[in-house]
Formats: C-alpha cells, structure tokens, sequence
C-alpha cells in the first residue's frame, strides 16, 4: 500500500458511476480500501502507543518520579500501552492482524515528530513534552480522519454489493466463477 493509493480512494470521483462498474471492479475497489482503512489503522495504533508512552511520562512527573529513571518508565510501558484511554466510536477490525506493507511515507510524519525527542524525554521541559503531545494528538486526528473517510468508501462499495444482490444483478454463483 503506498500513500498515493489513499489520495486516489478519497478523490472525490472514486465513487462515481459505481452503478455501472463491473461487478468485479466494485469487489477489487472494496478490497483496496479495506486495505487502505487497515493500513492507516495500523498507523493510527503507532501513534497512540508514542501518545501513550508521552503520557506516561506526564504522569511519572506528576507523580514526583526520578527523572534520570527511564527503567521506571519502561518499566511502565505495558499499563501504559494497555490501558483504554481511547475515543470511543465505530470501531472496526483489522482484516490482518500483522502490520501491513505499507510506504515509509505513511509513518513518515510520525518518524519526524518522534525521531526529534528520541533519547530527550526525560529532560524535556513541561511546554516541551506538551508540544510534542500536540504534535501528536493532530497527526492522530489526521490519520482518524482518513481512516474514517476509507471506511465511508467501503461502506459505499458493500452497499453497491448489497443492492446487487438484492435485485439479482450479481448472484452467488459470480463468486464462485
């Protein structure tokens, strides 16, 4: 999956003339932007697990913890990644459980934000590690709105599937040939 595949799925003619594709095209248009939704999922989960580890690290100075003691946050990580913390909405479940092949570019903006505090954390100052958090929660916002905007598109390609169905266009007997 490369980045451009999701600017062609969120183009505004994706969907256009979906009533006169082959029935074959509407199948491969949904399995693209199934793949595209778990692939921005996937990257969506790698932010909120730099968030994750961020807030931690809010906490352990609200806590009063040493700063200088980064085995304490590690040894933090698994609450931290664990807890549920996240909006709650229509959620969808990945088609694969491993990452998917994707473009760098895709993690790109992520690698920039993280990449420019790797090995600062525990000596950034408060304003900092906030506007790092920042950073963060927008690019989270970004990608969720993506993912959002694929998943309206494989809802369209199921119910263009679904009408089919219904009125006989397509059959059970065109999956199997």
């Amino acid at each position: 999956m490369h980045a451009d595949d999701i600017d062609v799925i969120l183009a505004p003619d994706y969907l256009d003339h979906l009533a006169e594709c082959p029935l074959d095209e509407v199948r491969a248009k949904r399995a693209h932007c199934v793949r595209a939704g778990d692939t921005l999922s996937y990257v969506r989960r790698l932010i909120h697990g730099r968030i994750d580890i961020l807030e931690a690290e809010r906490m352990r100075r609200v806590e009063g913890g040493d700063p200088g003691d980064l085995s304490e946050l590690v040894g933090r990580l698994a609450e931290a990644l664990g807890e549920g913390g996240r909006p709650h909405g229509p959620g969808r479940l990945p088609q694969r459980v491993a990452p998917p092949d994707h473009d760098p570019s895709f993690t790109a903006e992520l690698d920039e934000i993280v990449d420019a505090v790797a090995g600062q954390l525990p000596d950034m100052s408060e304003p900092e590690l906030e506007h790092v958090l920042g950073d963060l929660r927008e690019l989270e916002r970004s990608v969720s709105g993506r993912r959002r905007a694929v998943h309206d598109r494989v809802d369209a390609l199921q119910a263009e599937l679904t009408r089919r169905y219904r009125t006989g266009e397509a059959t059970v007997d065109s999956l199997l040939g």
